[in-house]
């Protein structure tokens, strides 16, 4: 379960709404990379495949690779005003080392892999 906080929500429909292709939806995901193992992948797509599981949250339909739930499930996502700019904050409780920026992140699966330490 994926949870999206109302003002979250409502500053990614204004962004969906924006877009000129129809039937846009919000993409989450990992990739390998970052200062700690995996880095967040979020934006807007409008293609979904076979592999992908779909979840409707506060009226935004967000969808996530079958590969990537087991990273992301519990995932909390918030927006938050700061002076004249504001962004997305991303909460996973299954992270259990994250970099400094919050943009990286490793699981306990990923503790003692080589290939996963920190820079």
């Amino acid at each position: 379960m994926i949870t999206i906080s109302e003002t979250a929500a409502e500053q990614i429909k204004e962004m969906l709404a924006q877009q000129e292709v129809p039937n846009m939806f919000l993409r989450l995901g990992v990739t390998a990379g970052g200062c700690s193992g995996f880095s967040y992948a979020m934006g807007f797509d409008d293609n979904e495949t076979e592999q992908d599981v779909y979840m409707d949250v506060q009226g935004v339909k967000v969808v996530v690779t079958k590969d990537d739930i087991r990273y992301l499930n519990g995932l909390e996502i918030d927006f938050e005003e700061s002076g004249m700019t504001g962004g997305f904050t991303i909460h996973n409780p299954n992270a259990t080392v994250t970099c400094g920026c919050g943009s990286s992140f490793r699981t306990k699966e990923e503790a003692g892999n080589p290939s996963a330490e920190p820079c």
